[in-house]
C-alpha cells in the first residue's frame, strides 16, 4: 500500500511542477533578451500599441504573467513605464550583450583607475626623489653650518683669551708706569739731596778758606811779633 502512495505523490509533484503559473511572485527580477529592443506594449497582445521601446538587458520587475497569451505585465525598474511584453523575450539573468559591455565598462573603468593610480605613484616617486635629493642637501647643510659654528665658537673662545691677555697686559703696563713714576721721583729726590749735599759741602769748604783766608794772616803777625819781643 506505501508504495502506491508514495508514487502518486510523486506523480502529484510532477504534475503541478509542469501546470502552468497564473501569476508571477511580486517584485520577480527579469531582464530584456538580447535583441536590440523590445517594444513595451498597452496590452497582452501585438495589436495593442507600442508604449516604448525597451533596449536590450533593461531591468524590470514583473507584476503578472499571462500564460494563455504569452505576455508579462512588467515594469521598469525606476518605476515610470509599465507595460506588456512577450514572455519569450524576458531573462532571468542579464544577456551576454548586456554583461559584456557591463564588464567593458568596468574594466574601462578600472583601466581608468589604474592609469590615474600609475600616474599617482609617478608623482609620489618623483616627490620621493626630491625629498631624498633635499634631505642629502640638508644633510650636508646642516654639517656645514655645524663645522663653522664650532670654528666661530673657537674663534670666539680665542677672542675672550685674547681681550683677557690684552686686560692683562693693560694693567701689567699701568703697574709699570705707576712703578717708573715713583722710580724717577725717588731719583729725583736722591738727586736734589746730593745737589745740595754738594752745596752744603761747597759752601762749607768756602767759608773754611776764607776763614783760613782771614785768621792765617793774623796768626804769622802775632807770632812775628812775639818773636820780635824776644
Amino acid at each position: 500500500m506505501r508504495r502506491p502512495t508514495l508514487a502518486a505523490l510523486c506523480l502529484l509533484c510532477t504534475l503541478l511542477t509542469l501546470l502552468p503559473v497564473a501569476s508571477a511572485p511580486a517584485k520577480t527580477v527579469r531582464y530584456v533578451s538580447d535583441s536590440l529592443e523590445v517594444p513595451l506594449r498597452a496590452g497582452a497582445s501585438l495589436r495593442h500599441r507600442i508604449v516604448r521601446m525597451l533596449p536590450s538587458g533593461t531591468q524590470v520587475e514583473v507584476l503578472e504573467t499571462d500564460t494563455d497569451k504569452g505576455f508579462a505585465l512588467v515594469r521598469t525598474a525606476d518605476g515610470t513605464v509599465q507595460g506588456w511584453l512577450p514572455n519569450q523575450y524576458l531573462m532571468e539573468t542579464p544577456s551576454a550583450r548586456t554583461a559584456l559591455g557591463t564588464m567593458q565598462t568596468e574594466f574601462d573603468r578600472v583601466r581608468s583607475e589604474n592609469a590615474s593610480l600609475k600616474e599617482r605613484l609617478d608623482t609620489l616617486t618623483t616627490q620621493k626623489v626630491d625629498a631624498e635629493t633635499s634631505f642629502s642637501q640638508l644633510s650636508s647643510d646642516n654639517h656645514r653650518l655645524a663645522q663653522e659654528l664650532a670654528t666661530i665658537r673657537r674663534t670666539a673662545a680665542n677672542a675672550i683669551a685674547i681681550d683677557q691677555q690684552n686686560k692683562d697686559l693693560q694693567e701689567r703696563v699701568v703697574n709699570l708706569e705707576r712703578e717708573l713714576q715713583i722710580v724717577q721721583q725717588e731719583n729725583q729726590s736722591l738727586a736734589d739731596r746730593s745737589n745740595r749735599d754738594w752745596f752744603l759741602l761747597g759752601a762749607g769748604v768756602l767759608v773754611s778758606g776764607v776763614l783760613v783766608g782771614l785768621i792765617l794772616p793774623r796768626l804769622r803777625v802775632q807770632r812775628r811779633s812775639r818773636w820780635g819781643e824776644l
